[in-house]
């Protein structure tokens, strides 16, 4: 109850700074959630959809089978890049390809890769804002309350530790709890970030691999 007490008398100022705080705290974990669950889930279906265009010889039965899998980033390429070479085949009776249609397809895939890097990403500049801007809004609080713990000796006259402590006690809540806001933030930052990675290798290596099978398909 005491660190409760602390909040509610401390300085409109400082009281302003903690609520500030809280919510980039609650929403910087909110946002860590949701793109765990992202991630997750884009990996995990990634999996699956693999293992059925591998194993499957028919682009078709590929592409309906990419339909089900919308969290996969590896689905969506397949699907933006068949789309344009489905196109291709139905307006050109001769089932073969040249190096300029195969470009086109390229281009198609690379498109769909920025798309999913540009989704995956998403809220990933918040976590980045968070973990650097509120130790700094946290250490503002600080020095205010400080600031506040010397006009109180000023009007008192008495610059004794019972005058003190208290307002320094409130200013450094401000400090705490800006690390507190910071320090998950910067971590899942960084984790986020190596994940994202790890996505955006995967998906240049399939773009590699439809591409090659494509050629192979089509005599190309």
């Amino acid at each position: 109850m005491d660190f409760l007490n602390l909040i509610f008398e401390a300085s409109i100022i400082v009281k302003f700074v903690l609520l500030v705080l809280l919510f980039f705290s609650v929403f910087s974990w909110a946002v860590v959630f949701f793109k765990r669950k992202t991630l997750r889930t884009a990996s995990s279906q990634s999996k699956k959809f693999l293992n059925i265009f591998r194993k499957s010889a028919n682009l078709n039965e590929v592409n309906e089978a990419a339909k089900k899998y919308r969290g996969s980033p590896e689905a969506k390429l397949f699907r933006s890049g068949f789309k344009v070479l489905s196109h291709y085949m139905k307006s050109n009776p001769n089932p073969t390809l040249t190096p300029a249609n195969l470009e086109t397809v390229n281009r198609a895939l690379i498109k769909a890769a920025n798309r999913e890097v540009s989704r995956l990403e998403k809220m990933m500049n918040f976590l980045a804002t968070t973990g650097s801007v509120t130790p700094f809004i946290g250490l503002f609080g600080t020095v205010w309350g400080i600031m506040d713990s010397f006009r109180e000796i000023g009007v008192q006259g008495v610059a004794s530790l019972v005058t003190v402590a208290p307002g320094i006690a409130e200013a450094l809540i401000a400090t705490a709890l800006g690390l507190f806001a910071a320090i998950p933030a910067v971590v899942a930052y960084n984790y986020f970030l190596y994940r994202i990675k790890e996505v955006v290798s995967d998906m240049e290596d399939f773009s590699i691999e439809f591409l090659s099978i494509t050629e192979r398909l089509y005599d190309l």
